[in-house]
């Protein structure tokens, strides 16, 4: 898939494998809006992207919040164009440290529901069909492999992933035949503030940085038309398609982001 020229929105940008993305998509010369809800740390991703050259916006908003939602897919057309990209990437853990299913409190399983899983439906059914009317567009969700292995404590989270694999799987089916792709990846576990957040323990020595996933996922952008729709991904085990010439199949499972 072209990048250059295209508009790009990219959800929880303001830190992490977002902001990351954001940097390496304008590089690309992608149009980028940066969704958070920080308003200060998305400032500051934003400014760092113009000041390298870049194409690039700030909105403030809360992906859970069903009222943010056509805000959201307003502004960004607004600002970057018919959204040609889209990426879900904002997730919460929900309460921490991680607690197990019997101490959930049903409050704390919706909310992370309404983050993960929730706001990715809603928007992309608020941008999706200006991309199958236009005939072209991406469709890129952030897993992880607490959607595939039952990990103890991290149930909330863990559940909203695979039900948010499954959504891939089924837009996949139906948007087959339109342009539109849409594709589930895993980046595997990284330094990031939410893996410290759920493991504080964790060498961080053992940790992707988000950068080097950030230019994976550009080049599973790049090669998404030749990927299956609906397909489940692994950043660190892609490889770009003129290199590998069997079909790409589901991934199997690899780290917690």
């Amino acid at each position: 898939m072209q990048i250059e020229g295209r508009s790009a929105l990219i959800t929880g940008g303001s830190r992490g494998l977002g902001a990351e993305l954001g940097r390496a998509l304008a590089r690309e010369g992608a149009r980028v809006v940066l969704v958070a809800r920080g308003a200060e740390e998305l400032a500051r991703v934003v400014d760092e992207i113009r000041a390298a050259g870049g194409d690039a916006h700030g909105f403030a908003a809360d992906l859970g919040a069903k009222a943010d939602i056509h805000r959201i897919a307003g502004a960004a057309s607004a600002l970057a164009g018919p959204i040609d990209i889209l990426v879900h990437n904002a997730s919460t853990l929900g309460p921490t440290p991680l607690r197990l299913l019997l101490d959930t409190e049903c409050e704390d399983l919706a909310q992370v529901l309404d983050v993960n899983l929730l706001g990715p439906f809603r928007l992309t059914r608020a941008l999706a069909g200006g991309m199958v009317l236009r005939g072209r567009g991406l469709v890129l969700q952030v897993t992880s492999d607490a959607s595939v292995s039952g990990y103890a404590t991290w149930g909330a989270y863990g559940v909203s992933k695979a039900a948010l694999d499954h959504l891939g799987r089924i837009w996949g089916a139906e948007l087959e035949g339109t342009g539109v792709r849409v594709l589930t990846v895993d980046p595997g576990e990284m330094r990031t503030a939410m893996h410290a957040a759920a493991m504080p323990d964790a060498d961080p020595a053992t940790l992707a940085d988000p950068a080097v996933v950030a230019r994976r996922l550009v080049a599973i952008i790049q090669g998404a038309e030749a990927i299956p729709t609906g397909t489940r991904l692994e950043a660190s085990r892609w490889t770009p398609p003129r290199l590998q010439p069997m079909a790409v199949g589901a991934a199997f499972p690899m780290g917690r982001r």
